[in-house]
């Protein structure tokens, strides 16, 4: 996967080039992740190259009204927020409270201290699996992907990190990545997301906060990925499964999305 270095977006990387075994791997220029896309400039090189054309924001609806996308030039959004039902059930968990959190330690540490940011997080990835919102959304990008003639696509949250480092999961499995690969993928983000984050990093530091605490809500951590892949064994026995029934995506979109997105070495 090759990180791009674009000013004007955080984390944006392809998803072109990892392996998948058997001499494939991913197509490059189809399939991208990234950060909230609020200062986008469409006209910079790096992100104008990729000719994206369709944009799946994962994001609640507080998050678009608080940080609208920009979109490249041509683009379309489709909006499927992962988090609808849980925010319902259980209040704005951290994914989608980073600012409110970073920016009041005592906040964070009440909430998240003593080691109930793993809970918290283990709790959210488990909603990425078992949630209809959720679900609903990660329906939603599979049959973006499996769209014949659909051009490059982009999904993104807030950060880049959970609610996207779960579907980059999701599409590599089902594309036959191996564990070692889709866990290297899901974990390369931190150095990113750290820099994107360093000011606010550093305030809550500087205000007293816990540096450990705060590199747990900012990074992530394979515990996180580890909860979502348990929720899709114990549910569904495999990520096709989930796919099918959790997801309710038929085979052939998932063949399709195979199609579309796998080059074989020459």
């Amino acid at each position: 996967m090759a990180a791009i270095a674009a000013t004007s977006v955080a984390n944006l990387r392809d998803l072109g080039g990892l392996p998948l075994g058997g001499g494939r791997s991913v197509r490059a220029g189809l399939v991208l992740r990234s950060a909230q896309l609020d200062r986008l400039e469409p006209e910079e090189e790096a992100v104008s190259g990729l000719k994206i054309r369709t944009v799946v924001d994962l994001r609640t609806a507080a998050e678009r009204a608080d940080r609208p996308d920009r979109l490249p030039d041509g683009a379309r959004t489709v909006v499927a927020d992962v988090l609808a039902d849980h925010l319902a059930a259980s209040g704005l968990p951290p994914a989608a409270r980073l600012k409110d959190l970073l920016s009041d330690p005592a906040l964070a540490e009440r909430h998240l201290g003593g080691g109930r940011i793993l809970d918290a997080m283990r709790s959210t990835y488990r909603a990425f699996v078992t949630s209809e919102s959720a679900r609903a959304s990660y329906r939603t990008l599979l049959t973006e992907l499996g769209t014949p003639g659909a051009g490059p696509l982009l999904f993104h949250c807030t950060a880049g990190k959970d609610r996207t480092g779960w579907a980059a999961t999701v599409v590599l499995a089902l594309l036959g990545a191996d564990e070692a690969t889709v866990r290297a993928e899901y974990l390369a983000v931190n150095p990113a997301v750290r820099q994107a984050f360093a000011p606010m990093i550093e305030g809550f530091i500087t205000q007293g906060g816990d540096p450990d605490l705060v590199l747990a809500m900012i990074g992530v951590l394979p515990e996180y990925l580890d909860a979502a892949l348990e929720e899709v064994a114990e549910r569904h026995g495999s990520m096709e499964a989930y796919a099918r029934d959790g997801l309710g995506v038929p085979g052939e979109v998932v063949a399709l999305v195979r199609e579309r997105l796998t080059v074989y070495a020459v």
